[in-house]
């Protein structure tokens, strides 16, 4: 009898479910809760808006008509099934909007069939403590925040479901256009603007070799005349030159200045992008990636652990358990390197600060002691997170600058030369390296004394114009302007990739053909759309709605109406541009003689045969003549076999082998004649270039025609 009871017993304890979002994730908690526990993943949204429709009844308080995923059924059903078996369910999504609409989701999904008791839990890292900790302390659905993400989605909706028919009606059908990313295409289409209508202008510099006994150091001219010299061209360089060339030079000026470099705050996401972008070459979306790895968990040896904090986040702030950690590692490692007080970081003022700045969730789990268990993508990024976390909390540098003025006749020429002297916190920055300790150090001069001028370098350069985006700056200019959240700075980028609105050219965002149509419509007859200052407001009336200050339907009501109105009186008015697109051209189909029509298409212009569907000719549209002389061809795009990469070849390929792997512009060199290309190097950026080797307007070193193999320049015209 007390061997039955005690199986009874037994079968009625009942295991605790636990539905967090990744598989990933789900692997590593379930280690550290242990028996008791089931660790199941959700895979993200379970319960979402409609794909097929716009799902939004706007008579009803534009209430959503949410379904269940496709694919996602049976997943749902075992989530239910698993719930019913548990005592508990705890959900333990992503601690943002999402994380908490996936909750609330599940929540009435499972209570829809049974009546187990369900907790919203949270945590910052995936660490034991912290998982354990938030298993301890449950917390209920944070409704305001469901309802900020709720918010969005339908405001969302309500946009891309009214601009999208009109694309596809007006411009071509398969098109859309989204809130957010249409001011972030905007931002780069009117950055490409400047960019074509900048006009470089010449310019000189002059430097020169000096010599102090052995020693042989450069000085660049800053002052002629008492004035800044105006080097237009080489004539003035020369006169110069000319003029001091026979001229006593001799120290006229020293002067030390000394500089506080203090460490900076620990890493919120944009940072963390524009770091990655600029240090690591990596993309919005791969850093991202990556953070999600090291956030989730990594196997260490035969652990697995999270190695990060939650990687989405607009805040600096850490929690005392961190900063007692941090401090305590740098008091044995650096201790001449602890500030008396912790170092504190402002907030800013649009942040929301519900998650800590990003860190490691182990100081001791150095770099070098994880250099064995990452990818070699994961230990970079992880390096940059600790190193700039770590210095966060250390004294600041002291650097010290010599600079000495050099009179040459009526020409002061002057060089500077920096040295760190007190590194504090850049003890602890290895791929961070300072530029101040590559300086070469000047010899030790005195004011009055003479020295000997060795060589004169006159140097030509151009005016450079705005810089296109990148990554990183698009990042920094989204999260300025208050476009968008942690959360969805990749995604924007990554949108406009994927629908071919933007492209990466040298890791530069550039618009593509379709993309300046789209934004030219969008400017034309919805500019409050893609106003910068409208979407910065929605993102805050989204705060409000989170903070309990905002009905989210109010919200909605007051964009919607006016821009329903201008959207049905747009579709009235606006002359559908089809036929303007599928224009008639001169070009003749080589296979069946018809003439060739120029049409848009998912990867801009291009040529294809007016006799379809009987005659699917399609090819490239020339960009300009070939510049061989003697040849009759045409400069098309094309792409090589294996990579496919972008590349520019003569139509009358292989008699003409001429390619240039830079991209015809459409204007010609004013000396020359020939065809300009757009050329990038990281001294200049970009800048035009004429195609001609021999013609040296704003001509560099690299070759710009080569012949490449028959089999690599064969490719898909």
């Amino acid at each position: 009898m007390a061997t039955k009871t005690a199986a009874a017993k037994k079968k009625a304890i009942k295991q605790t479910l636990v539905i967090v979002e990744s598989p990933a994730k789900a692997k590593t908690i379930e280690k550290y809760l242990g028996k008791g526990f089931l660790v199941k993943a959700s895979m993200g949204h379970l319960i979402d808006l409609p794909k097929s429709r716009m799902a939004i009844n706007v008579d009803e308080g534009f209430a959503p008509e949410y379904i269940t995923v496709r694919g996602r059924a049976k997943l749902l059903k075992e989530l239910q099934s698993d719930a019913k078996k548990s005592s508990e369910v705890l959900l333990a999504s992503d601690n943002d909007r999402e994380g908490e609409a996936i909750a609330w989701h599940l929540r009435n999904s499972i209570n829809s069939k049974c009546s187990v008791p369900i907790h919203r839990i949270v945590f910052n890292e995936i660490t034991p403590q912290a998982i354990k900790d938030a298993v301890q302390h449950p917390l209920e659905i944070d409704d305001s925040k469901v309802n900020a993400q709720k918010a969005r989605r339908v405001l969302d909706r309500l946009v891309g479901y009214n601009l999208s028919p009109l694309l596809w009606k007006k411009v071509k059908n398969g098109l859309s256009a989204g809130r957010v990313q249409s001011v972030a295409l905007r931002l780069v289409c009117e950055r490409e603007a400047e960019v074509e209508s900048f006009i470089p202008e010449e310019y000189w510099t002059l430097e020169a070799d000096f010599r102090r006994g052995k020693t042989d150091f450069t000085a660049q001219l800053v002052q002629y005349r008492d004035d800044k010299p105006t080097l237009r061209d080489e004539t003035s360089v020369r006169k110069i030159i000319e003029a001091i060339s026979s001229s006593e030079c001799e120290i006229a000026d020293i002067k030390t200045t000394e500089k506080t470099i203090r460490p900076k705050a620990p890493f919120t996401t944009s940072k963390l992008q524009q770091m990655a972008a600029n240090r690591l070459g990596f993309t919005s979306k791969k850093t991202m990636q990556i953070a999600q790895q090291l956030y989730e968990g990594v196997a260490v040896g035969s652990t697995r652990i999270g190695l990060i904090t939650y990687m989405r986040t607009d805040s600096v702030r850490i929690s005392s358990v961190a900063l007692e950690e941090v401090r305590k590692w740098i008091t044995e490692k650096f201790p001449a390197e602890l500030p008396p007080e912790p170092n504190e970081y402002s907030v800013e003022k649009k942040a929301q600060d519900a998650h800590e700045a990003i860190r490691p969730t182990y100081i001791s789990y150095t770099p070098e002691y994880l250099k064995e268990h990452l990818t070699r993508d994961q230990l970079r990024l992880y390096s940059i997170i600790w190193e700039r976390f770590v210095s966060s909390q250390m004294t600041n540098a002291r650097s010290r600058t010599y600079s000495v003025d050099i009179r040459a006749g009526e020409a002061l020429f002057r060089v500077s030369s920096t040295r760190v002297f007190e590194k504090g916190f850049y003890k602890v920055i290895k791929t961070l390296a300072s530029k101040e300790e590559k300086e070469r150090p000047l010899p030790e001069l005195k004011i009055g004394e003479k020295i000997e001028v060795r060589e004169f370098h006159p140097e030509q350069h151009f005016t450079q114009g705005p810089a296109r985006y990148t990554d990183a700056s698009i990042v920094k200019t989204l999260e300025e302007k208050g476009i968008g959240r942690p959360s969805t700075y990749a995604p924007i980028i990554s949108v406009l990739l994927d629908r071919y609105y933007i492209t990466r050219s040298n890791k530069q965002l550039v618009p593509t053909q379709l993309g300046r149509i789209i934004n030219d419509i969008l400017v034309g007859y919805f500019p409050a759309v893609v106003d910068v200052n409208f979407t910065a407001s929605v993102e805050s009336g989204l705060d409000r709605v989170e903070d309990g200050e905002v009905e989210w339907p109010s919200m909605i009501g007051t964009f919607y109406q006016p821009f329903k109105a201008r959207v049905d009186e747009v579709m009235e008015t606006l002359d559908s541009m089809k036929g303007r697109l599928d224009e008639t051209t001169d070009h003749v189909c080589e296979l069946c003689g018809k003439p060739m029509l120029k049409k848009l298409g998912r990867f801009g212009f291009f040529l294809a045969c007016s006799g379809f569907p009987e005659c699917r000719n399609t090819r490239s549209i020339p960009l300009a003549k070939c510049p061989r002389p003697g040849c009759d061809g045409e400069i098309v795009s094309r792409r090589t076999k294996g990579r496919g990469k972008e590349f520019y070849g003569c139509t009358n390929y292989p008699e003409c082998d001429f390619i240039s792997h830079f991209k015809p512009i459409n204007a010609s060199c004013p000396k020359c004649g020939q065809f300009l290309v757009e050329k990038y190097d990281k001294k200049n950026g970009s800048f035009k270039s004429c195609i001609n080797p021999e013609c040296d307007y704003l001509h560099t070193q690299e070759d710009q025609v080569a012949t490449v193999q028959e089999s690599d320049a064969e490719g898909d015209e």
